[in-house]
């Protein structure tokens, strides 16, 4: 019975959260899901709140939001879920708990390749999954594009977190789109190839190995660079970052664009305070928003009216990939098993 109580619990005790943390009527009240962290959401949630009086409770979880939606049913007291990766808000619409919103705001503010055709989710922010390669000893224009990461000339110079992370999922999920499977799975074995190490660590870990001399190549989100250049508590984070720099791939005329990560929202089947939360997802497509997810979070703004924080934009400018984040989205189950199919995790071979 033990056993049964503590896996119940956190589901229990996000409900209970949800229904008394706030004593709001219920026009003044909207409840969150999130698995982004309490800093990146906060600001937003104050900004709201004092500008039109509404509170905004947030449940984080990590891990297990859609399964708690499912447990909770048609008493879930959460009316929207915020989320990153089209992978997670996909799941979402999969399992058929996010309800349709139909809003010219949104439509205006939202790119069309950034929100769901349907209007199940919406794109808020995006990311650019680029290459941080070292100062010393990767020549200007040596790296041009995604495909070259499997040429030979950086055999043992590549590093990378796991393939199976949802990051390098969608990456794996737009080749798939662009290329199809017979070419995604040689560049796959090729960047396999090339690694100088087995597949480990986060982001950031990414660039530390850069700067141990580890490799000369790795790759990650843009907003983890804007981390590192300002985390006054880490400093040794700071030495990371100036060992790299940004390079944006696949920049030719003809060229897709650098591939987008995004962080997004879905409004629930069933939400309670479903107006008040269309605006609220409305607000945070906003310029006040967009502006806040920008200057805090090192995000770019999926609102194309909306500017890069300076320092986001002393990276440079460039061009994203417009891939519909749908066809992304349709091809991770393939990546997954490419993923397995080819034991990326496993590394180079000796």
């Amino acid at each position: 019975m033990q056993r049964i109580y503590m896996a119940l619990a956190p589901a229990v005790l996000a409900i209970a959260v949800l229904n008394t943390a706030a004593p709001a009527t219920a026009a003044e009240t909207i409840n969150l899901y999130s698995n982004r962290q309490p800093y990146l959401i906060e600001p937003l949630t104050r900004a709201y709140t004092k500008e039109t009086g509404v509170n905004v409770n947030i449940v984080f979880a990590n891990k297990g939001i859609l399964e708690k939606i499912q447990a909770a049913g048609a008493n879930t007291p959460a009316d929207a879920v915020l989320t990153v990766d089209i992978g997670r808000l996909y799941s979402l619409q999969q399992a058929s708990v996010l309800d349709s919103v139909k809003s010219d705001v949104l439509t205006a503010n939202i790119p069309e390749h950034l929100r769901d055709p349907g209007g199940e989710w919406f794109g808020l922010t995006q990311r650019a999954r680029i290459a941080l390669v070292s100062r010393e000893r990767v020549k200007a224009d040596e790296l041009l594009t995604y495909e070259d990461l499997a040429d030979p000339k950086f055999k043992g110079r590549l590093c990378m977190r796991s393939g199976k992370h949802e990051y390098n999922i969608a990456l794996i999920a737009s080749m798939l789109a662009h290329h199809g499977k017979e070419k995604t799975k040689a560049w796959l074995e090729g960047v396999k190839a090339n690694q100088s190490r087995k597949p480990q660590g986060n982001d950031r870990a990414q660039a530390k190995a850069v700067f141990e001399g580890q490799c000369d190549v790795a790759i990650a989100n843009t907003y983890y660079m804007g981390k590192m250049q300002t985390n006054d508590e880490k400093p040794e984070q700071k030495k990371w970052a100036e060992a790299v720099r940004v390079v944006f791939l696949n920049q030719g005329k003809s060229d897709r664009g650098t591939h987008m990560n995004i962080s997004g929202v879905g409004i629930l089947k069933g939400a309670k305070h479903r107006a008040a939360t269309i605006k609220f997802v409305e607000w945070l497509s906003g310029q006040e928003a967009q502006k806040i997810y920008a200057e805090d979070n090192f995000e770019y703004p999926a609102n194309p009216s909306v500017a890069p924080s300076a320092l986001v934009s002393s990276w440079g400018s460039f061009k994203g990939d417009t891939l519909a984040m749908e066809e992304i989205a349709k091809q991770r189950e393939n990546a997954t098993k490419l993923v397995d199919e080819i034991n990326f995790d496993e590394g180079p071979s000796s």
